[in-house]
């Protein structure tokens, strides 16, 4: 873990969604060793969440985040809290022509409509102590897009611009809310491409490997801080140069 005494968040209160596992849960195991107390929602994987739990202490909380009411509780039940992470998503890949209503609508909901559920029930008391730190998280298929994820693309490319005309409402009450973009980090996600697929990763990325969830984790945790006082509406790549 990493020393609590740079981008210190001693004495803050976050809430991480779709933590249980990959990047999610470095996060929330970064914020923790930054010295927040962390609660975190998962949907599934209740056995990976209880040993979270047990790692990093905190609170773990059964959530649909792509449901509003859902994810109004789970705010809730997290207290007042100085940082929010959006991290929940899914994927349902496909040619568009074959998309199910389902398969766009699942995407959509899950990834994008759960940050504006989820920051419309915590920016309140945010608004109220004039302080806070929302980071969303995004992916690189949000700037680039990629075959058979019209429906992922546009989740990942629409918390972008939700991001941005969140930060100009809230700036003047002093809360920040920033975007991070993941380029291809190892998850389950990677572990099931063909090695042609990876390879062509790779072949553009400037670094030549796949990222860590912990990379990610570190960018979050930073823009969380007090360091990053004055950075707001920013989209920070972590991608090792394939945006470039």
């Amino acid at each position: 873990m990493s020393s609590a005494a740079f981008c210190s968040l001693e004495g803050k209160t976050a809430l991480v969604t779709g933590a249980s596992r990959g990047i999610g849960r470095a996060i929330a195991v970064e914020l923790a060793a930054a010295g927040a107390s962390v609660s975190f929602s998962y949907n599934t994987g209740a056995e990976e969440a209880t040993a979270l739990v047990e790692e990093i202490g905190g609170h773990a909380i059964q959530a649909d985040v792509s449901d509003a009411a859902s994810a109004q509780a789970l705010v809730e039940e997290a207290g007042d809290i100085d940082v929010l992470v959006n991290n929940a998503g899914v994927t349902r890949d496909g040619l568009l022509v074959r998309m199910s209503d389902d398969d766009w609508e699942t995407v959509i909901d899950t990834n994008l409509a759960s940050c504006f559920y989820t920051c419309r029930a915590a920016v309140r008391g945010m608004m109220k102590r004039r302080a806070g730190a929302i980071v969303n998280i995004s992916s690189i298929v949000g700037i680039h897009g990629n075959w058979g994820q019209t429906n992922y693309a546009a989740s990942k490319a629409g918390i972008i611009g939700f991001t941005k005309a969140l930060a100009r409402e809230l700036g003047s009450r002093s809360i920040r809310a920033n975007v991070v973009v993941p380029g291809y980090v190892k998850s389950r996600l990677t572990d099931v491409l063909p090695e042609d697929a990876t390879a062509a990763m790779l072949e553009n990325t400037a670094l030549g490997r796949l990222g860590d969830p912990e990379d990610v984790a570190g960018a979050v945790r930073f823009l969380c801080s007090d360091e990053a006082s004055f950075v707001t509406g920013a989209v920070l790549l972590v991608d090792g140069g394939l945006g470039m």
